[in-house]
């Protein structure tokens, strides 16, 4: 397709990408046990989807033993896991590519059975997520009631996401990219509907956005704020966020991030279910890129429910300027050649998302030869 507005180069801070076809951060649940540590397996993975000048921005990863929710999540606080994390990087630079790290705290998206010492989990405040969780053995339990962070824990943990981030840089990533979404810690601050605090952290807009904004500056200090993104989920109710006053939360937000001059803002419209293949887009809910796009006035990269023409779209209307593709790229190891070509695209298969080997991580068939549409 000529001038494909997905195959031009567009620059996120420190990286110059040749295209804008991003692959969204997924959780794979493929870590070598025990400590969670990246293998060749997860090697081979990245480095299929590589290619010369592309972004791939990596799974969520834990930033310590506590920040740990789920089972076979990689980490990168032990120095197995920076090593282990260096075969990924190195595999995708042998292609040409950029990697990013995404580094998270789940906070009270978790369990007591994948805590150090049994301990519950912690969160802004008492306030447990609605619904079920997995523990270690992977068993459906209730979410449980988490232990409210005091301020020293809270600075102990901003010091862990400057760790984690030193770790990715060591273990050859280009950049970082702080997880602010999906109702895990960072967001379980933003949002009044999980943080009820009486301290500097909680109460206004500005002190629940104050845990974010302290991360970002201290990472930004820490690697340099070109080789930093955000990634922001506004209005998502996912893992029970709920906000009183979403629009004046998410405008202060990412004017204040817009200010720090960051590589990118990283933003999930909120029409998509990522849980559910079945239901359709929700065409009502606010389209985000468009509404912060100018209000941040850096970079921003989109995600959520993109086809290739509604991507293609995004990027012609100046509201995005790349896209973050999951499934697709979980399903096409080669999905940017697919596009350029207009060439048919496999399906994906959800159940082999979490867990297990190479079947539906490795084995995803790609292009042989297909003619350029």
């Amino acid at each position: 397709m000529s001038n494909d507005p997905l195959f031009s180069s567009v620059s996120l801070g420190a990286l110059t990408l040749k295209h804008r076809v991003v692959m969204a951060p997924l959780t794979r649940m493929r870590a070598k046990q025990p400590d969670d540590i990246p293998y060749e397996l997860n090697a081979e993975y990245y480095g299929q989807r590589a290619s010369e000048g592309s972004l791939q921005i990596t799974e969520a990863t834990n930033i310590s033993a506590q920040a740990r929710g789920y089972r076979w999540v990689p980490g990168i606080y032990l120095p197995e896991q920076v090593e282990g994390w260096r075969l990924v990087t190195d595999a995708v630079h042998a292609k040409g590519g950029f990697i990013v790290n995404q580094i998270w705290h789940v906070g009270r998206v978790s369990h007591s059975s994948l805590q150090p010492g049994q301990a519950l989990p912690v969160a802004p405040s008492a306030i447990a997520a609605p619904g079920e969780h997995s523990d270690a053995e992977g068993n459906p339990v209730p979410f449980e009631t988490p232990r409210a962070l005091d301020l020293a824990e809270i600075a102990g943990i901003k010091d862990e996401f400057v760790q984690a981030a030193l770790n990715a840089r060591a273990a050859g990533f280009d950049a970082v990219e702080i997880h602010g979404a999906n109702g895990y810690l960072i967001d379980q601050f933003l949002h009044n509907g999980s943080n009820q605090r009486t301290d500097t952290y909680g109460g206004s807009i500005e002190n629940r956005s104050r845990f974010l904004l302290e991360i970002v500056d201290a990472v930004t200090l820490a690697i340099g704020a070109d080789r930093v993104g955000v990634r922001l989920s506004p209005w998502s109710n996912i893992l029970g966020m709920s906000d009183t006053d979403g629009i004046a939360l998410w405008e202060h937000v990412v004017s204040e991030l817009g200010k720090r001059g960051l590589a990118y803002l990283h933003l999930i419209e909120p029409r998509a279910d990522f849980t559910n293949d079945e239901m359709p887009l929700d065409m009502d809910a606010p389209d985000v890129a468009k509404l912060f796009k100018t209000i941040f006035g850096g970079p921003v990269i989109s995600a959520g429910g993109f086809t290739p023409e509604t991507a293609r779209q995004a990027i012609a209307s100046g509201n995005s300027d790349a896209i973050a593709f999951g499934r697709l790229f979980i399903a096409n190891p080669d999905l940017p050649e697919r596009l350029r070509q207009n060439a048919p695209l496999n399906a994906h298969v959800r159940a082999t998302f979490y867990g297990g080997g190479k079947e539906g991580y490795t084995d995803y068939p790609f292009l042989d030869s297909v003619a350029v549409a």
